[in-house]
């Protein structure tokens, strides 16, 4: 269930729609059910304010709300806390053993391949494809004025362009339709928690949905992997796009080059990652626009200021900080990446609670960024918070994570975002549609169940 607290019942504020918490023991079965239905609802309302919470439906875990132990997990003993298992299980079959999924020496050398790949200069460069994407989703979006309008799939659409003409830019065999079905149907077959997974099997026993959702994946690697080789023998691109950077790069300590299927791999990873998560942030970005007319009225003012009649580019970014902080609060309220999930390899103590091998930690993101321990009054839509970061915990705010881990394309999707979210803010005027808010459902990724239907008037 999903809710918008109205003023009456907030002593005079009305908070965005949010997802309660569970106030009572669920069991197995009720973890399993919460978990199918949105894996929101298996955090605890006291993970909330209080730093860790043990859980006892069968395999032992632990969800941690305390910056001080997400530093620890993330940062000072990241080689102690892998991936957890069930978060390789659900991706490996997609991405393989890329960036994402890979661990220890092997996750070290291509980290060291694709750093160079996301520097600002590369990110700058990128920045036309994003201006352009912005532009025809303007123009999609002016096609419906008058009326409601689906602005998830809008942004979906948006950021799809944009991963693909900077992944895979002039691939006549890269088919982007079959690539963005694809992507969306294994997700819907294999990020939904198993029984399995909940009650601690191993990962050798099959989840037999996940078995069978693997077709479409393979089909993709087929044809990236054409795309691939047709690159080695056409060359690289007038513009460098990502394919190209990664086929130039290799390991400053090794020398090593990427073979077709790691390069394959990070491919699929980035686009995998790299358009869904932007489309989550500009949407929730934009249904809390809606949700407090003042805020858009400000952003617009500022977006319209410093763009007029046309597109943002990079060179605006700067110029654009409210926009930036209005990206920033709609990451905290609704971060894409809601529940980071680890794996522990030796005996520990987190908030003085002992944590065994094998347990699997937990870090709700959603909830750490609601904590009413670590942010006033959290369910408030405010992006005054982040006017200055000076009191903001590093630790308490991780809608990319941190430490040696954190998200390597996290400045190109904040680029891209603003890029987008100024451009529409002032061209148009969105409003919510009565009964029609979004509902944060968390599988894979928080999504807005039903869509982010808003209406839209030019502005």
């Amino acid at each position: 269930m999903a809710m918008v607290q109205t003023a009456a019942a907030t002593g005079g504020a009305e908070y965005p729609v949010r997802v309660p918490l569970v106030t009572e023991p669920l069991g197995i079965l009720g973890s399993f059910r919460n978990a199918r239905r949105n894996v929101l609802e298996l955090i605890p309302e006291i993970a909330t304010h209080v730093p860790i919470v043990s859980g006892r439906t069968g395999k032992r875990w632990h969800m941690v709300m305390d910056p001080e132990s997400n530093r620890h997990i993330l940062k000072d003993a990241v080689e102690t806390y892998p991936k957890s298992d069930v978060t390789k299980m659900i991706l490996r079959p997609a991405i393989g053993d890329s960036l994402f999924v890979a661990e220890g020496a092997h996750w070290h050398w291509q980290r060291r391949v694709a750093a160079p790949v996301f520097t600002h200069r590369n990110i700058a460069n990128l920045a036309p494809v994003m201006t352009a994407a912005a532009e025809r989703a303007s123009d999609r979006i002016a096609a419906q004025a008058g009326r409601a309008a689906n602005l998830f799939d809008e942004m979906v659409a948006a950021t799809f362009e944009v991963i693909a003409d900077v992944t895979l830019s002039g691939g006549k065999a890269f088919d982007r339709e079959a690539t963005h079905r694809a992507i969306n149907a294994y997700i819907a077959d294999t990020a939904k928690v198993s029984l399995l997974d909940v009650i601690g099997a191993p990962a050798w026993i099959p989840r037999f949905k996940r078995l069978f959702a693997t077709s479409a994946m393979t089909e993709m690697k087929e044809v990236a992997d054409a795309a691939i080789e047709a690159r080695r023998g056409s060359g690289p691109q007038p513009v460098p796009d990502l394919l190209d950077l990664l086929l130039d790069g290799e390991d400053p300590k090794t020398g090593r080059r990427m073979s077709t299927t790691e390069l394959r791999d990070n491919l699929l990873t980035f686009i995998v990652a790299g358009h869904e998560t932007t489309a989550l942030t500009l949407a929730w970005s934009l249904y809390l626009c809606a949700f407090d007319p003042s805020v858009q009225d400000r952003a617009r003012a500022e977006a319209q200021a410093v763009l007029g009649d046309r597109a943002a580019t990079a060179a605006d970014i700067p110029r654009l900080p409210y926009i930036r902080q209005v990206i920033d609060e709609a990451l905290r309220l609704y971060p894409p990446a809601a529940f980071l999930s680890r794996t522990a390899l030796k005996s520990d103590r987190l908030c003085g609670r002992e944590v065994r091998p094998g347990d699997t930690v937990m870090l709700p993101i959603y909830a750490l960024h609601r904590n009413t321990l670590l942010w006033d009054d959290p369910h408030r839509f405010d992006p005054e918070r982040f006017a200055g970061r000076e009191g903001i915990d590093r630790f308490a705010y991780l809608p990319f994570g941190d430490g040696p881990r954190i998200c390597i394309g996290a400045s190109f999707a904040v680029q891209e975002a603003v890029i987008i979210l100024a451009t529409l803010l002032a061209r148009f005027r969105f409003a919510r549609v009565a009964g029609r808010d979004p509902k944060p459902v968390l599988i894979l990724t928080l999504r807005p169940e039903g869509g982010v239907w808003l209406g839209v008037e030019r502005a």
